[in-house]
């Protein structure tokens, strides 16, 4: 059986973290390694990863971002697949199991993933979301909310692929997860376990919140992917933008920011006129949160 090295990047999650430890001690297949890279912590993480004694490999770095914490961790790592896992998330028991099994019966894939479920505080269930397998990039690129429910503790990658495209992008936080998936999945092809294996953690520090530091990396991840010559990319670029517009608004009508908003949905529309059809909705969007539903 194949060796697996799980890297769990973080900065100052010690309230969550043991979970996440946890999880991964409970898989039924056990890693070769548990690797947390402290990104420059300044609550208890220390002492947490401390606790667990020679079951973690710790490394302690100045503060450079979830990409830069990963790319640590992927240096260090010894095993032939890599496993990524958020401090604030949480595996189910079979989780590198089942995509273990994956890889091993088609060693041609790049990266596998599975379903996800999102909770919150309470412990309830929000969305649960599914996946895509095969030639995907272009799903990808299309910005399809469906292929990929969560780039940063789904994956399972061989190390050798990792090192091929280059690990994680270090300028493009947050969006370096959704860069590197992109990039594997324009050489690989992906599969996909259809079970929720992996539970993402909804609390109010999450970076999915920070909408403007959201909307710069995937504007320059964007960017990167939409510099290649090759027609079958550039084919997607108005129906990208104007998706990646509207998804921007949508985001901004939820933080209430109305000027945003609107910037937004101009946009969407000059890239993909087919959006007006989307925001037509929003009237009622607008009446039924003034109700309070």
């Amino acid at each position: 059986m194949k060796t697996i090295s799980v890297i769990i990047p973080t900065y100052s999650y010690g309230r969550f973290l043991r979970d996440a430890i946890d999880s991964v001690l409970a898989q039924t297949v056990a890693p070769l390694e548990i690797i947390v890279v402290d990104d420059g912590s300044t609550d208890d993480t220390p002492e947490i990863v401390a606790s667990y004694g020679d079951r973690i490999r710790y490394i302690r770095q100045q503060n450079a971002g979830v990409g830069a914490a990963r790319n640590s961790g992927i240096a260090a790592a010894r095993g032939e697949y890599l496993a990524f896992l958020d401090s604030d998330d949480i595996w189910l028991p079979e989780k590198l199991a089942r995509e273990l099994a994956c890889l091993e019966a088609d060693p041609g894939l790049g990266l596998v993933h599975c379903g996800v479920e999102m909770f919150d505080a309470s412990g309830t269930v929000r969305i649960s979301m599914t996946g895509r397998e095969g030639w995907i990039a272009h799903e990808l690129l299309g910005l399809d909310r469906e292929v990929i429910a969560s780039v940063g503790s789904c994956p399972l990658v061989p190390k050798r692929v990792v090192d091929e495209v280059g690990g994680f992008d270090e300028s493009l936080p947050p969006s370096e997860d959704w860069d590197f998936v992109y990039r594997v999945a324009l050489r690989y092809r992906v599969g996909f376990v259809p079970m929720v294996l992996v539970r993402y953690r909804l609390h109010s520090a999450g970076i999915h919140l920070n909408v403007a530091k959201m909307e710069k990396g995937m504007m320059a991840a964007l960017g990167k992917a939409f510099a290649s010559p090759d027609p079958a990319v550039q084919s997607l670029r108005r129906s990208t933008y104007g998706r990646m517009h509207r998804i921007l608004a949508g985001c901004y009508f939820q933080k209430r920011e109305p000027r945003l908003f609107l910037r937004h949905m101009l946009e969407s529309f000059r890239y993909d006129p087919r959006n007006v059809g989307y925001f037509a909705a929003y009237p009622l969007r607008v009446v039924l949160r003034a109700l309070g539903r």
